[in-house]
């Protein structure tokens, strides 16, 4: 059996707002956005531009959500988007309201840099090097 990634998870106390950022950050495209019955949660599901489906939701009914955390820590603590330019992308991110936590850094392979998304979500920009 393969297993292939399904999908990544955000949380967000506006979800609504949080995958328009997406969305003109990385061009997803919002799938859907509704408030699930049952669960009492606002649920956007999002595409990326390679296909990998991003949702993002916020409480359910009864539920607090705990403060996310863009720092380096355990557990799932980043994913990384590929750039072509990475300056440009830095900079367009931060226009947008990210801030950069890290780099840009030569790895050898590859050029990354950390930043910070809505939500406190920590995501890794890499510009692979031409060989």
């Amino acid at each position: 059996m393969t297993f292939a990634i399904n999908h990544i998870h955000l949380k967000s106390n506006d979800p609504s707002t949080s995958a328009a950022w997406w969305a003109t950050a990385f061009n997803f495209k919002i799938i859907s956005d509704t408030v699930r019955e049952g669960l009492g949660d606002r649920f956007v599901v999002c595409e990326s531009e390679n296909g990998i489906r991003v949702n993002i939701s916020g409480a359910r009914t009864g539920e607090t959500l705990g403060p996310g955390n863009a720092d380096v820590h355990e557990g799932l603590e980043h994913f990384g988007l590929d750039s072509r330019d990475l300056e440009a992308d830095i900079a367009r991110l931060e226009g947008l309201g990210a801030k950069l936590l890290d780099g840009p850094t030569d790895t050898g392979a590859a050029r990354i840099c950390f930043l910070r998304a809505p939500d406190d979500v920590r995501i890794e920009l890499i510009q692979r090097v031409a060989p």
